[in-house]
């Protein structure tokens, strides 16, 4: 993964302690996305119009090889986030494509659909301000457009999420939130921090918008942060019966969220919420998202009750 530039000097240093207390790179860019071979899947990129942002969302999607072939079959669909700084294009672009459709010339995976909407800096949330209700467009008009538009099994039960960093974060909101909603939720190196300190600095607040948006306020906006965590969600509403739960963290991750991510499988599990939780070697990064998508993949692919 590339990290973005910073001033040298004191005010470097003072960024990367924030962005370590607080968040999240995607994976940058490493291989061109390959020729369609016969009998792979395919990979379609296009936009929704959103009335609640008032724009247009662009998304790929990723077709299991039975797609085209059988126009009769329904599939489950896994609704996959970016990270930070990345776009829809993240599996296409990172090399991900490639290791799905190994996955399913494999026979390790069951064939489902894999979409990814385009969401900025959003966090996944509804912005403290207002302007970007990323959420309420993700639930009520997103999911309803892919769900329509392609052939999806409906019901929870064929319905869940995932994603990496800030993607991961958002992933773990959705499913605790709208637990009805997803069968299953995966996430690597989630951007989870139990308390992101007891107060900040108005120069430290703002060099925190600068860098991950004003979705928490410009300037950031500890207490909404709080209130939007995962953590908050396990620790107010009720337990999420049926949820399957996996995510992973690399021990040596960047931004210190391996410490979140413990912190994160201890509340479940004092709260009798089933969860399967490692800590790997590896840092935040492609490589250390590459290695694991693969079991992510077959614990979404094993919840939707898929034989390869």
């Amino acid at each position: 993964m590339n990290s973005v530039g910073a001033p040298a000097g004191p005010k470097r240093t003072r960024i990367a302690r924030c962005v370590a207390i607080i968040f999240v790179l995607a994976a940058s860019a490493l291989f061109a996305v390959p020729a369609r071979a016969a009998g792979a899947g395919r990979a379609e990129c296009s936009a929704v119009r959103s009335k609640i942002l008032g724009r247009s969302v662009p998304y790929c999607i990723l077709l299991p090889p039975s797609y085209d072939a059988d126009k009769t079959r329904r599939f489950p669909v896994l609704y996959f986030l970016h990270g930070l700084h990345e776009n829809a294009q993240i599996l296409l672009n990172s090399g991900g494509w490639d290791l799905i459709q190994d996955l399913w010339s494999q026979r390790r995976i069951g064939q489902f659909l894999i979409v990814t909407p385009s969401a900025g800096d959003s966090f996944y949330i509804n912005s403290l301000n207002g302007r970007d209700d990323y959420q309420s467009f993700f639930i009520r008009e997103f999911m309803p457009y892919i769900e329509h538009r392609y052939r999806v099994v409906a019901g929870r039960r064929a319905r869940s999420i995932g994603g990496v960093s800030m993607g991961g974060y958002g992933a773990l909101r959705f499913a605790l939130l709208y637990p009805r909603l997803f069968a299953a939720v995966t996430a690597h190196s989630p951007a989870l921090i139990d308390e992101p300190g007891a107060r900040l600095s108005e120069p430290v607040a703002a060099e925190l918008t600068q860098f991950v948006g004003t979705a928490f306020g410009s300037p950031f906006d500890r207490a909404y942060w709080v209130r939007e965590s995962p953590f908050t969600i396990v620790k107010t509403h009720p337990r999420p019966v049926g949820l399957r739960i996996y995510f992973d963290c690399g021990r040596e991750d960047s931004f210190g969220f391996d410490r979140g991510a413990e912190k994160f499988h201890q509340l479940l599990d004092s709260r009798g919420i089933p969860n399967e939780f490692h800590l790997y070697p590896g840092g935040h990064d492609w490589a250390y998202f590459a290695q694991h998508l693969p079991a992510s993949l077959e614990f979404q692919s094993r919840a939707f009750g898929l034989r390869p």
